[in-house]
């Protein structure tokens, strides 16, 4: 190198990062041809790490704080570099700085359904929204695996990537948790716990950590939610029958009143009064009026309704042995139900 040319090199004394803007995972130090001064210094700030990169092999990694740059605080690159200990000129070295913040309020969801296995269903299709945070954890690790010799490497660089490995684990997690499909809206703070022990090896694995997982919502298939409705109803009735067979009534009415109310009845007039029992009331009184005015029409309502009585009886066995065949009900529920349900008869 001729004197003019060694003149116009400038060699560099500090070595610092001052983030500007959000979303930057790793950066460059921009060296050109210059030269790191030995004995300059490295400021390393908190929420930040630098790695000294020589020709291509990782060397020595720095945490927060002023580091004086020696063969003391470098033994990799001075290894690397076959330095002896009085080596004291300038030296060129890649450096990278990498941020360590949390990345908060990144978004996961299924942008198709997943078919997952359930203990009770089977195979269903499940989608599924929420969060992550993640941080980087080893530089090193994350420089060798993902971000290389970039200048710059970003949050949107990598969101794709993390994206597929938090879905690549949803059945694991759903596995892990033991939560039958249909308590699994209920239960959202222990899928994600799960769904967070799933995930983190393959985070490690880049040289991240996951932080935090949550999850917002669980949308079940049509389906399953008439089911999981069934199954919300009678555990508000429990084992009383009674309350039980009122609560099926009340289902069928609104279908009663509408078929009936197309044709101008009585029932269809009761539809705007009220729902459940109190409709099952309010229609009960209307009949009963409609039949002083009208002998042969309430003869044939009253013929139609004992008729549907045994009907529903039936209809509800056969409701109550669908319920048994998924595992909502065990065989002793079925079978006092049923026999309570046979004696209406």
């Amino acid at each position: 190198m001729g004197l003019m040319d060694f003149i116009k090199k400038q060699f560099i004394d500090i070595l610092e990062w001052t983030e500007s803007g959000d979303g930057v995972l790793a950066w460059r130090y921009p060296m050109a041809d210059n030269e790191i001064q030995y004995g300059g210094s490295l400021t390393v700030r908190e929420s930040q790490m630098a790695v000294f990169v020589n020709e291509g092999q990782v060397a020595d990694v720095f945490g927060p704080g002023m580091h004086k740059l020696t063969t003391q605080t470098l033994p990799v690159l001075t290894y690397l570099k076959n330095w002896d200990k009085l080596f004291e000129s300038p030296f060129k070295s890649d450096v990278y700085f990498f941020s360590t913040r949390q990345q908060v309020d990144q978004r996961w969801g299924t942008a198709q359904p997943v078919t997952i296995r359930d203990k009770d269903f089977g195979a269903v299709r499940l989608r599924a929204f929420g969060n992550y945070a993640y941080r980087v954890a080893d530089p090193k690790k994350f420089h060798t695996e993902i971000s290389g010799t970039r200048d710059r490497y970003t949050v949107e660089d990598l969101d794709g990537q993390l994206r597929g490995l938090m879905l690549q684990h949803i059945s694991d997690a759903v596995a892990a948790s033991g939560i039958a499909f249909l308590d699994l809206a209920a239960n959202q703070i222990e899928f994600a716990k799960q769904l967070l022990a799933a995930t983190a090896p393959s985070f490690e694995a880049i040289g991240l950590k996951l932080e935090s997982v949550t999850l917002q919502s669980v949308s079940l298939p049509e389906e399953l939610q008439k089911i999981l409705d069934q199954k919300i109803g009678m555990g508000m009735v429990g084992k009383d029958m009674g309350a039980f067979m009122q609560y099926q009534t009340a289902q069928a009415i609104p279908k009663l009143a509408e078929g009936v109310g197309q044709g101008g009845g009585i029932a269809g007039d009761a539809m705007g009064l009220g729902a459940g029992v109190a409709l099952g009331q309010v229609l009960a009184q209307q009949l009963s009026q409609g039949l002083q005015a009208q002998p042969a029409a309430a003869a044939a309502a009253a013929a139609a309704r004992a008729a549907m009585g045994a009907d529903e009886v039936m209809a509800t066995i056969e409701k109550l042995a669908e319920l048994k065949a998924k595992g909502i009900l065990t065989e002793d529920e079925f079978a006092t139900k049923k026999a309570e349900l046979l004696k209406k008869l």
